[in-house]
């Protein structure tokens, strides 16, 4: 029989605990009590189970402090100004990119160690802030149960210096269950099902980079995230937001998410169905393209599409016409620690990730009609079929 979750006594407890009761949203509750509801219908043993109920405890407690945080120090008076976004395709250069960009001595970026543990402000913490030390504890621990995600996501070495998808800064509002929260518990990724808020969900963003530049050196916010479906609430949120796109041939991408992901959940949950991943991956790459070419916001002036292979192509030269495109000046020092970084850092520095479409043939696909599927945002994009040995 497995042992169940209690939302109510959880979130008893973690009041308990902090002696605060203000999650900056009242709906919280019963998001949470949803999160709960799904995690007792896994079947969990009971070290799963107790796993499952530390992980909520210590997001549910970090919320409470977190907004403790906003009430104590003036954080909403915080400007963020002229933020730098990257966005695209899971497995079309976003991470790179953006790890380029975070290595301007002039830049900020949002860090695992901030996020996973947000209180107090760093600007008010010392320079040997424990938080550091914990995160990095916390992402050996990942790195060691899910060896070969480094394959597909070397940056994953970095530990608690890495850096997030702005999705992460959601994992305490109970919107999003990824794997960088929830790594402990026996549980396949969830896509989609819980309730979603785009503006809300800006908000905490907007909040957190609030929290993580007061009483810091004025620095560029540039960050990362998969934007294309929330570009209405990004730039309400951020309007004078600047985003950069880069679009990637789709078979590809829904080839080689769906290997990184399986990697994943396979350290996770043990062997994983390939081509139940496969059929789902590809679903989740044709719903995101025909967002792509559907959505009116696509067009906006403030977003810069770029081609994968052109960034593969100048990688420093595509980030220097992004800070074109931003009006702001790439220093002499910026991009050299871009080439340093590129130097030092190889993409297959843990191993070679290997992927094939043949992930994608081996559930019916025929690789030839899927490229006419897509032809007509190649051709909006400019985007060639990408050959592959």
């Amino acid at each position: 029989m497995s042992a169940r979750l209690d939302a109510t006594s959880m979130l008893g407890r973690a009041h308990a605990e902090t002696g605060l009761d203000d999650y900056g949203d009242p709906s919280l509750p019963q998001r949470f009590a949803l999160v709960v509801e799904h995690l007792n219908s896994i079947g969990m043993d009971a070290d799963g189970a107790r796993n499952a109920a530390d992980v909520c405890h210590w997001l549910l407690t970090s919320r409470l402090q977190f907004f403790e945080d906003r009430r104590r120090y003036p954080l909403a008076d915080e400007v963020i100004e002229r933020p730098m976004f990257v966005t695209g395709e899971p497995r079309s250069g976003t991470t790179l990119m953006h790890a380029l960009m975070s290595v301007d001595p002039d830049a900020r970026a949002l860090r695992f160690w901030e996020v996973m543990y947000p209180s107090p402000p760093p600007g008010l913490a010392a320079g040997d802030d424990p938080r550091r030390a914990r995160a990095d504890a916390d992402w050996r621990e990942i790195n060691a149960k899910l060896p070969k995600w480094l394959h597909s996501h070397p940056y994953n070495d970095m530990l608690g210096d890495g850096l997030p998808e702005d999705e992460r800064t959601w994992a305490f509002d109970f919107r999003v269950m990824t794997p960088t929260a929830w790594w402990r518990v026996p549980m396949p990724t969830v896509v989609g099902g819980l309730p979603t808020d785009a503006a809300a969900q800006y908000r905490i963003h907007k909040a957190m980079l609030q929290q993580f530049q007061y009483r810091r050196p004025a620095k560029q916010w540039v960050l990362k995230g998969f934007h294309g479906f929330r570009l209405k609430e990004l730039f309400a949120a951020y309007p004078d937001a600047k985003l950069m796109w880069l679009h990637r041939d789709p078979v590809q991408v829904a080839a080689s998410r769906t290997m990184m992901m399986a990697d994943i959940a396979e350290g996770i949950v043990g062997p994983v169905d390939l081509q139940a991943a496969a059929k789902m991956h590809l679903g989740l790459t044709r719903e995101s393209i025909e967002n792509t070419m559907t959505n009116p916001l696509v067009g906006d002036p403030r977003i810069l599409h770029v081609r994968y292979t052109d960034f593969v192509a100048d990688q420093v030269g595509t980030v220097r016409r992004f800070y074109d495109f931003c009006g702001r000046p790439l220093s002499e020092q910026a991009e050299a620690a871009m080439r340093r970084y590129l130097v030092n850092n190889r993409g297959d520095r843990h191993g070679k990730f290997r992927y094939s479409t043949t992930l994608l043939t081996d559930i019916g696909e025929d690789l030839d009609v899927l490229h006419e599927e897509f032809r007509p945002f190649r051709e909006r994009f400019g985007v060639e079929i990408e050959k592959r040995n």
